[in-house]
């Protein structure tokens, strides 16, 4: 798939950050219909205004609670009457909650939630759209934002590790499912990046050779990686270096070169998005 022109797509947690770009660039490139997704009504309609006014695009917006099974279920309905099948769907939205120890967790609600829109919520919005993809004969592409958090272990995340380590599996397993179905027209591109500039991560810290990425740097790269189809997209170098290594070394020589690097203290000043 060298364009989407021409193409429905769908885009998760659109209001703002990663989603109102990856938004951005299906509208410049001419999709025929753009959806938005996100729960923030307000910023959702100023992203849908402003892509509007680029013209070429049918921009469409749902104000969708992705942690909401049957919300998803709604929405999904009224996008496949409205708009009709999707041919490129990206599963952005996401949400990180904490940064303490796991057992100084005092709202479990925080944690359904997490898991629900970052591990549930692609499971049940692909649903909504991935039978069409099969059925149809055109080219198709979901696109799954996870993490380098579900790549190897990290202290103070550990309900957000797990609800991308759930995302990567589900989705790397699915895209195994479609090639040996035969179903090679259809492609599942998976994401992992460490910490972005977005806001979401504020006070997350880099570490040895591994800046806070560039938002825009990494939408290009996994816009890029979907539409050739790429598998899975780890991001930066260091990333897969320390997966590597971590597959390689014994657990406790492992910690200790994860610890040195500074990947184990890299949420210790976190705060988040205010």
């Amino acid at each position: 798939m060298k364009t989407v022109a021409g193409k429905k797509v769908l885009v998760t947690g659109a209001a703002m950050g990663l989603g109102k770009s990856f938004a951005q660039r299906a509208v410049t490139e001419q999709a025929t219909d753009v959806v938005l997704w996100d729960i923030n009504e307000t910023a959702l309609k100023e992203t849908a205004a402003e892509l509007s006014a680029l013209g070429g695009t049918h921009v469409h917006y749902y104000v969708v609670d992705v942690s909401d099974r049957d919300a998803i279920a709604e929405a999904g309905a009224a996008v496949r009457a409205e708009v009709g099948d999707i041919d490129v769907l990206v599963n952005n939205a996401g949400i990180v909650r904490g940064n303490g120890y796991f057992w100084e967790t005092e709202n479990k609600a925080d944690i359904d939630k997490t898991m629900a829109i970052n591990s549930l919520a692609p499971m049940y919005i692909t649903l909504e759209f991935l039978p069409a993809m099969v059925r149809n004969t055109g080219e198709a592409r979901v696109l799954n934002i996870a993490s380098s958090a579900g790549l190897v272990a990290n202290p103070r995340m550990s309900v957000y590790a797990a609800s991308k380590w759930a995302a990567l599996g589900w989705s790397d397993s699915v895209r195994l499912e479609l090639e040996q179905s035969g179903n090679h027209h259809v492609t599942f591109t998976t994401v992992c990046p460490t910490y972005i500039n977005t806001g979401m991560f504020d006070g997350a810290k880099g570490f040895w050779f591994t800046p806070i990425l560039d938002q825009e740097e990494v939408v290009d790269t996994s816009w890029d990686e979907m539409k050739k189809g790429s598998a899975l997209v780890v991001l930066p170098w260091t990333s897969r270096l320390n997966r590597a290594i971590s597959g390689l070394l014994p657990l406790k020589l492992r910690d200790f070169y994860l610890n040195t690097v500074g990947v184990y203290h890299s949420m210790d000043e976190f705060t988040g998005r205010k």
